[in-house]
């Protein structure tokens, strides 16, 4: 199971959280405030941070940019919030999905299914083992969010490595940008160049150009693939 990090000010919601997760069989630790929550990324690993907006000392916004300076963890947002700019930007940010307040607990546990499955986690040293997907020079370990070409270790930003990962665990198969703003990104609708630009810095670490493509091809009007060069 996973190890999860709750951070929510409201006594009531926070209890019930661990009360649920706790039921789960999963490893819960929480916190009010966003100084605690950084200070516990900072000397724990965790699998999965479930992050309030509402915090007493820091808006949740902010912290979650806080975290993704020191933490590559999935964050989910529990949000009051319901404006649609806002949501858009937090993910935009580095959240990797959000809820709106109320939820069920049946909702939360299939986001936090979602968002495990897409990092890797929550598994042993076997699994860890064999989650490593390979596609030709190309290693990727999604547990440790470590990529390889070559042998050589790629110096690759959060989205970038989403990116390359989403589409390893998919080697061959054209994905459609639909699908890679919804998977990668979290949007069910986005700006094409959004992807464009990410494909471009990836392909600049790969060592290829969308003229001279080695491992992503673009197919115009249909979508994405990756596989190793022929």
């Amino acid at each position: 199971m996973a190890s999860v990090l709750v951070v929510e000010d409201d006594q009531f919601v926070r209890s019930a959280l661990i009360r649920h997760l706790t039921d789960a069989s999963h490893t819960v630790r929480s916190v009010g405030t966003a100084l605690e929550a950084l200070r516990e990324v900072a000397h724990i690993r965790f699998d999965v941070v479930i992050l309030d907006l509402g915090l007493p000392d820091l808006d949740g916004a902010e912290a979650l940019k806080m975290l993704r300076g020191i933490t590559d963890v999935p964050v989910i947002i529990a949000t009051a919030r319901d404006d649609e700019t806002e949501i858009v930007r937090l993910l935009n940010d580095g959240a990797d999905d959000y809820l709106t307040k109320p939820f069920s607990v049946e909702h939360l546990s299939a986001r936090m299914a979602a968002v495990l499955r897409r990092a890797g986690a929550g598994g042993g040293s076997d699994t860890a083992a064999s989650s490593v997907l390979r596609v030709g020079g190309l290693a990727i370990d999604p547990l440790r969010r470590q990529a390889s070409l070559d042998g050589s270790a790629l110096d690759l930003t959060r989205r970038e490595f989403d990116l390359l990962a989403f589409l390893a665990g998919r080697p061959g198969v054209v994905v459609p940008r639909k699908e890679l703003l919804a998977e990668v990104w979290q949007q069910s609708y986005g700006d094409d160049q959004t992807i464009d630009v990410h494909l471009s810095w990836l392909r600049r670490k790969l060592g290829e150009t969308a003229a001279k493509p080695r491992y992503l091809h673009t197919l115009r009007g249909v979508g994405v693939k990756l596989e190793p060069p022929r």
